[in-house]
């Protein structure tokens, strides 16, 4: 799947998450990229968001090269590109 985001294209890595869940972890994206330019606060604008509609506790990585293994609930993970930086989003605990 793959949905323009700031005038690049978002592009979905994999995902056990619904379809409205990624659409919104992806406008997210696209507006904190409008707002912020440290991935720190851009990671944090998301995981704040879905700790509000969805209930704690949600963890959000965005960054060039990181790698990762987690542990996450069923169908709350997502991994998406959105040009060259990579977005990691997903509950656990």
């Amino acid at each position: 799947m793959s949905r323009n985001v700031t005038g690049e294209r978002a592009v979905v890595r994999n995902s056990d998450m619904d379809e409205s869940m990624q659409s919104l972890a992806i406008e997210l994206a696209g507006a904190a990229l409008e707002k912020y330019t440290i991935e720190k606060d851009i990671a944090s604008h998301i995981k704040k968001e879905f700790d509000r509609r969805y209930g704690p506790t949600w963890h959000c990585v965005v960054g060039r090269n990181f790698g990762s293994y987690v542990t996450h609930e069923v169908r709350n993970f997502l991994y998406f590109y959105v040009g060259s930086l990579a977005f990691l989003l997903f509950k656990a605990g």
